[in-house]
């Protein structure tokens, strides 16, 4: 897909929701126009989140060239001369060539500018002004990257130069870490997706807006790690603004951060919730009142933290014991892309394997809320772990309800690129195996399951000292009801 019509798909993609107005404005340029300015008014209503331009004009074959900018009521937006067809503005990103910004309600202004058009010839011009309403973002890609269902990796948690990233400079010295290195990092890993999630700012969208068409194997999802002195959280897939001043008139509790977040239709992850509070780590463990069940997930595994004390997994099975439905993620928590790719928290390590139905930013953060999800701990380009159960004819997998068994279920576990660990279930309820021998390289084990058996149920990999592989999700089996009484 070209530059252009990346941008003119992004713009389409922009403009899907009901609450956006459409404006098209149609005119004629003349060979009297040769080498002028033309500014052309529209309105925009208040409560506007996103201004998007699709230009098209005739006149091409003759050596007609019109070019592009933007005015706001209060100030120039910028020009993008004859580079690009389309572009959109919002708060806290725009297409280069333009400004991010509030974008006030009033007479906005398109600029043309006419470097060429000869005597005696014409240019009908035709633009398309989105204004969305809406708070709901769906990517900065404007299609899938891949189409179909499918495994896909990525890292839910990576800081760079827009806060505490740093990483050397031709001189050695630390410095701000640029986005794109952590992009190339995550490309190197053979990563399918990332969240660039800096402390409490959206100036790293501008970034990802402008690297996203030059990655184009790679989805850039936007992303906040909301840092606050009772905890830190990432909020994933939401571009507009977001307190985080916890405790304070802007967010008093954090239900009111939640409200923002769920108004965006953003994901929201509790992070390193075993670390300790601290000069070391200030804020790090979580300590806010929650109500859990408006949280989707939690950060279980951080960097090389898989077990032990400062390991989140402790914190998410007590929300599971509770009765909760949360998804297990894993996040690396880089803050600097050069790390050696084979020492956590490196890029990648750990790695969030998300089974979705296409690499796009809305499959990926719905099947992270359906937690058809496994951490690969060690970031490994190939392990993977697939889970169903089964009875009375229904099949579900990781992240899945289901009635328990009347008679019997069947978990199916299939192993791939693990050979040498061993399978270990987690949960009330969890069976044994007994096994005489490791995994091998691609294998598919049955678990019997026993009638009325209630609760959730996980399988993890473990290598042969015992550390942690892979990190399953459950599979959530209902209590059984009791049968209906004849009276």
């Amino acid at each position: 897909m070209t530059g252009w019509a990346w941008l003119a798909a992004a713009i389409a993609l922009l403009a899907a929701p009901a609450t956006a107005e459409t404006l098209t404005i149609s005119g004629v340029l003349t060979g009297a126009d040769h080498q002028t300015y033309r500014e052309i008014p529209f309105r925009v209503p208040a409560g506007t989140t996103a201004v998007s331009i699709t230009f098209s004009y005739t006149g091409k074959d003759q050596k007609a060239v019109v070019d592009l900018g933007v005015r706001d009521p209060h100030r120039f937006r910028g020009w993008s001369g004859g580079n690009k067809a389309a572009f959109t503005l919002t708060e806290t990103w725009a297409t280069p060539s333009y400004l991010p910004g509030p974008l006030p309600s009033g007479t906005w202004k398109l600029i043309l500018g006419v470097p060429n058009l000869r005597k005696g010839a014409r240019a009908d011009y035709t633009a398309t002004i989105g204004l969305d309403r809406d708070p709901v973002f769906h990517g900065f890609a404007p299609a899938p990257m891949k189409a179909g269902p499918g495994w896909y990796r990525g890292d839910l948690h990576l800081h760079t130069g827009h806060s505490d990233g740093a990483c050397a400079a031709q001189s050695g010295a630390k410095v701000p870490c640029p986005v794109f290195r952590t992009l190339e990092a995550a490309a190197a890993r053979g990563l399918d997706f990332v969240a660039v999630t800096d402390h409490n700012t959206s100036s790293h969208f501008q970034d990802l807006a402008g690297l996203q068409p030059t990655y184009d194997r790679l989805l850039l999802i936007p992303g906040r790690e909301v840092t606050t002195f009772q905890g830190h959280a990432n909020v994933l897939g939401m571009t507009a603004p977001l307190d985080f001043q916890l405790g304070g008139p802007r967010a008093p509790a954090f239900a009111r951060i939640l409200d923002q977040a769920e108004a965006a239709k953003a994901l929201v992850v509790i992070n390193h919730p075993g670390l300790p509070s601290g000069e070391a780590c200030m804020g790090c463990g979580w300590t806010a009142p929650v109500a859990f069940a408006r949280i989707q997930a939690v950060e279980a595994v951080n960097g090389g933290i898989a077990s032990g004390p400062l390991s989140g997994i402790p914190f998410w099975e007590a929300r599971l014991n509770a009765g909760e439905r949360i998804t297990a993620v894993g996040g690396s928590d880089n803050h600097d892309a050069t790390l050696d790719p084979a020492r956590a928290p490196a890029v990648g390590r750990p790695t969030t394997v998300v089974h979705a139905t296409a690499l796009s930013q809305d499959a990926i953060l719905a099947a992270i809320r359906a937690g058809h999800v496994f951490v690969d701990v060690e970031g490994t380009r190939d392990r993977r772990l697939e889970v169903t159960f089964e009875a009375g004819g229904r099949i579900v997998e990781m992240g899945d309800r289901a009635p328990a068994p009347r008679d019997k279920g069947e978990l199916k576990i299939r192993v791939v690129g693990a050979a040498g660990g061993a399978v270990r279930l987690a949960g009330p309820f969890a069976p044994t195996i007994e096994r005489g021998k490791a995994l091998r390289e691609d294998e598919t084990l049955s678990v019997p399951i026993p009638p009325h058996a209630h609760g959730w149920l996980r399988v993890d990999i473990v290598g042969p000292g015992g550390a942690l592989w892979l990190l399953g999700n459950p599979i959530y089996l209902d209590p059984p009801q009791p049968s209906a009484r004849t009276p």
